[in-house]
């Protein structure tokens, strides 16, 4: 199986992302993160109708290109709420594996929901660690809009580091 997850190359980006992104380095994740979060909804390349999340690296953390299928509706014409956290929590979690290089699951995710975040239009969503401590990481971050800039959502979470045989931060 694990020959299967490796001949799964990322899809081109979209071209309305492609200037946004150009010149950076899409993130990586740890060896581990394969066997761990391969079918993950938010992020994982294997789940078949999941978001597949994608990170890009900058100096101060992360930036993904978000863009929300109508599939995602909640009300007329903006995405579900919760599928926008879910977006903020696999940008949050990519900050973490960014500024650490270790991989976390959430702990706490609290939302602040700007405006309402259109569907089918491109937006960007970028993330930071704010402090790292020995079991767990805050971040912050935003869902924007890539044509204005204007905030649509914001994020903070505290993330907790996966240990060695463990997916649980206890």
């Amino acid at each position: 199986m694990l020959h299967s997850r490796a001949m799964i190359a990322p899809e081109p980006l979209p071209e309305v992302f492609r200037e946004r992104f150009a010149g950076l380095e899409e993130q990586s994740h740890p060896s581990r993160f394969e066997d761990l979060y391969h079918r993950c909804f938010g992020c994982g390349p294997g789940h078949p109708t999941g978001l597949h999340i994608r990170c890009f690296k900058t100096d101060g953390g992360v930036v993904s290109p978000v863009l929300v299928e109508r599939r995602w509706e909640g009300p007329p014409g903006a995405a579900h709420g919760g599928i926008v956290a879910a977006y903020l929590d696999e940008i949050l979690a990519g900050a973490v594996v960014r500024a650490t290089g270790r991989v976390a699951v959430t702990g706490e995710l609290t939302v602040r929901y700007v405006h309402p975040v259109p569907l089918e239009t491109p937006l960007v969503g970028g993330a930071r660690v704010v402090a790292a401590h020995a079991r767990y990481a805050d971040v912050e971050g935003r869902i924007e809009r890539l044509d204005t800039a204007e905030v649509l959502a914001t994020g903070r979470g505290r993330f907790f580091f996966v240990v060695t045989g463990a997916a649980s931060p206890v």
